[in-house]
């Protein structure tokens, strides 16, 4: 970390799917920041993993609630219960998702509704439970993670393409609804970042040198590219952005 940003101290942050992957940096990054993290995540392993790795580090500690995302009414109840106990949420950060590749052939009803839910649904009932809050602060920031999977087409996973897609609308119509109240919402568009799950199941070295061949600059993008963003347009240092879409992919589109 090589940014400090004094507004963040304390700050009362919600992140979902932060127990792995993108999300889990995104929740390193804050607390590092001396936020007041809350994160949730169906993995238990790897949260109690991250946790003992941020007590080493010497950050502040973040509070891990297990809630799988397709249940709204507990994580709706999650939130509302931090909000009664401490307060308004500052910034609200929609990580969770799962992009397992599949074909239209491949989809059902069944499947479309599971990853509609995992990778949309959530994010619009998440901002619903902590936007009353932000609203009584007149602050708040929410960040919606999208892909730039949908913005090149790859047409390997054309649910979660879809649904990624759609968090850029959802995104948009957040920030005109709510910027009356001083609450910014944007999105986040990583492309190919190399977490854990991306290198065990997908990024080969073949995948890897097409990644890199076609992006402008020829490193492999990590976690930390993303969380950086996260933490900029979650401070007051970018108290002028809402309704926007930062892409973080290393000049691949």
């Amino acid at each position: 970390m090589k940014v400090t940003y004094s507004d963040l101290k304390n700050k009362r942050v919600f992140i979902s799917g932060g127990g792995s992957g993108i999300g889990a940096t995104i929740v390193e990054y804050f607390c590092e920041q001396k936020s007041e993290v809350y994160f949730i995540d169906i993995d238990l392993k790897s949260s109690n993993k991250l946790i003992k790795k941020i007590e080493k580090k010497g950050f502040r500690v973040p509070k891990f609630i297990e809630c799988n995302i397709l249940d709204v009414k507990k994580l709706q109840n999650i939130i509302k219960d931090i909000i009664s106990k401490n307060g308004a949420i500052h910034c609200l950060i929609n990580s969770a998702a799962n992009d397992d590749r599949h074909t239209t052939e491949q989809v059902d009803e069944k499947y479309w509704e599971n990853r509609m839910g995992i990778n949309l649904k959530h994010y619009f009932f998440a901002a619903q439970a902590v936007v009353k809050g932000m609203k009584k602060i007149k602050s708040g920031s929410i960040v919606n993670l999208s892909s730039v999977s949908w913005v090149l087409g790859e047409g390997d996973k054309v649910v979660y393409e879809t649904a990624k897609s759609a968090v850029v609308g959802l995104t948009r119509s957040f920030a005109q609804e709510f910027g009356k109240y001083n609450i910014r919402t944007n999105s986040v568009i990583p492309g190919s970042i190399a977490t854990e799950r991306q290198i065990k199941h997908w990024l080969t070295p073949k995948y890897k040198k097409l990644i890199l061949d076609s992006q402008a600059i020829k490193r492999q993008l990590k976690p930390d590219d993303v969380a950086s963003l996260v933490l900029f347009l979650s401070s007051d240092q970018s108290s002028g952005c809402t309704k926007q879409s930062f892409v973080v992919d290393g000049g691949i589109t």
